[in-house]
């Protein structure tokens, strides 16, 4: 099989790109799918517009020329809306290439969900693939509901390749972390809790609540080795009583890349019960669904030792899984 995973990163970065789009890169080599690289910048400049075109008359058309592609992998959505309609004009033109989607993010579920227009031109877009990785069963019946009619397969957890060592201690101290952009944290202001509750990520707030700790912002691969507490807080928006605002509907129906983090640091986790990764969470037993974040601390406080035992141990079977890239190749192994 000649199987190959088309990436765009920015030359104008240091780094290879986020996180997940490379720990995918990196697994599905390990199914001996090639990588191809395109490097633009990604920006309105000029020297970028130039290039994009230089890339869909001569890059693009050459990547089918010179190669039998039997499935192309494309990390969606692409950076170039262009570049990426470029692509799929010269996959069809070639029947015998698998044109397959992994979804990161579904714009008409966040951004745009009350804009039918987008709405209609991004279910158009996907119909376009062979076949699409979606996040979970809730974005599959999502996106079934609004038209796409191309085969799905559910990723259930995003993988999280993670160079540092489990947390393997089951001592039970009921404490917390939180990682993400804290920008849109802004529910951590309001939070008052008697455990401590260790926060990392960019953009913090002036202050926190006494029982916050702001403990600084690390690299994806550096700051599993920071998290040592009990549980991996998944939680968005303003409010404690419920995920609000843009990110924290969307949690309904996307798998927060934290889960991932917390997961394959062995570490378990409490989320939004409405979450769409609440089910997985719960069903494997690997951390707590929760509705309101005040009742966090009897939550806590009602975990006796051996059942926080019990769940570490799940977690780090779950994380292994991660670490080994099991979610992505079990789910791209469907398009064969």
């Amino acid at each position: 099989m000649n199987n190959y995973v088309l990436s765009i990163y920015d030359n104008k970065k240091n780094d290879a790109g986020p996180k997940a789009k490379q720990d995918i890169d990196k697994f599905l080599t390990e199914e001996n799918f090639e990588i191809i690289k395109l490097k633009l910048s990604l920006t309105t400049s000029l020297a970028g517009r130039l290039t994009k075109i230089k890339y869909s008359l001569f890059d693009i058309p050459n990547i089918f020329r010179r190669r039998k592609i039997d499935t192309l992998v494309l990390q969606y959505p692409f950076y170039s809306l262009f570049l990426m309609k470029k692509l799929i004009n010269n996959a069809k033109k070639h029947p015998d290439t698998n044109l397959v989607f992994i979804i990161h993010d579904v714009e008409s579920l966040r951004l745009f969900k009350n804009d039918p227009a987008y709405v209609a031109s991004e279910i158009k877009l996907l119909n376009a693939a062979d076949g699409l990785v979606v996040h979970n069963q809730k974005m599959l019946s999502w996106l079934k509901q609004n038209g796409v009619t191309t085969q799905m397969v559910p990723l259930e957890v995003f993988d999280y390749d993670n160079p540092q060592n489990f947390q393997t201690s089951s001592d039970y101290e009921r404490s917390v972390c939180f990682a993400g952009n804290l920008k849109k944290s802004e529910f951590l202001e309001k939070m008052h809790s008697l455990n401590e509750i260790d926060i990392y990520g960019p953009n913090p707030a002036k202050s926190y609540p006494d029982g916050l700790n702001y403990k600084g912002s690390y690299s994806p691969e550096e700051l599993p080795k920071y998290l040592t507490q009990n549980f991996g807080l998944v939680w968005d928006g303003t409010e404690l009583s419920q995920c609000n605002s843009v990110f924290g509907e969307y949690m309904k129906f996307n798998n927060p890349h934290k889960v991932s983090l917390y997961l394959s640091s062995g570490i378990p986790v409490i989320i939004w019960d409405k979450a769409a990764l609440a089910d997985f969470i719960v069903s494997n037993g690997v951390g707590i669904a929760i509705s309101n974040l005040n009742d966090l601390d009897d939550i806590l406080k009602n975990v006796s030792p051996d059942e926080y035992k019990k769940m570490r141990q799940k977690t780090i079977s779950i994380g292994k899984k991660m670490r080994n890239g099991h979610y992505i190749k079990k789910a791209i192994s469907a398009f064969d």
